[in-house]
């Protein structure tokens, strides 16, 4: 079955949007994550590549830039047996419970 490649987008002949916009605040928290597991050796760029491009392509598409890091930071982190999934699940439901 063919992957993915993380090729950032789908080419076509309307020029880039170049504009900056306002990141959602869990964007940036995503973001920190990804540096602060970076800089503590718990991921490396090859790994998330790997990660990213582990997904189906029905996900790949259906997913944003910073959701397709986190769902490849959580691979990343069930492999490496540091969270499992029941953990995540748990955290993700204490915060989603915190914001509402």
């Amino acid at each position: 079955m063919p992957r993915v490649h993380d090729r950032g987008g789908w080419p076509t002949q309307e020029p880039i949007d170049r504009t900056e916009h306002q990141l959602a605040d869990w964007e940036r928290r995503g973001d920190a994550l990804h540096i602060l597991l970076g800089k503590r050796g718990l991921r490396r760029t090859d790994e998330m590549r790997r990660a990213i491009e582990s997904l189906t392509p029905e996900e790949y598409q259906s997913l944003s830039y910073y959701e397709r890091w986190t769902a490849a930071l959580e691979t990343l982190l069930v492999e490496k047996k540091i969270l499992s999934v029941a953990e995540i699940d748990q955290k993700v439901a204490e915060l989603e419970a915190r914001e509402a």
